[in-house]
């Protein structure tokens, strides 16, 4: 038969084992969640550089008016239905870029104006 001194030496040494796999627990979230900071960052700072690529011109604008022109492109119908077209797709699949005639970029416009091109 066991005895207590024993016993209790191994409920130590479990207890001791117990806390080294909590801590190392603790350290591969935290580096889990350092590695999704530097992934999300990485991924604002191209997506960025790829907006202000296509329109320079947003470079000049205030935070305000940056903010104001993507709200109304976001908010038009036509935008809201790429979104939805693109995120139903595979995501293994390479979308074809698009090619804006002068056209689409009138009607766009117009459909930020509350403006019907679609007569006429």
């Amino acid at each position: 038969m066991p005895t207590i001194k024993s016993l209790n030496d191994k409920i130590e040494a479990a207890q001791l084992e117990l806390r080294q796999h909590e801590n190392r627990l603790k350290m591969l979230i935290q580096k889990q969640k350092e590695q999704e900071r530097r992934d999300r960052t990485k991924r604002l700072c191209k997506r960025m550089g790829l907006f202000e690529s296509l329109l320079p011109e947003t470079i000049l604008l205030s935070e305000e008016q940056f903010k104001f022109f993507l709200d109304n492109i976001i908010l038009t119908e036509s935008a809201r239905n790429l979104l939805a077209e693109l995120t139903a797709q595979d995501n293994n699949v390479i979308v074809e870029k698009p090619t804006a005639t002068a056209r689409d970029i009138s009607t766009l416009s117009a459909e930020n104006d509350g403006i019907d091109m679609t007569e006429g």
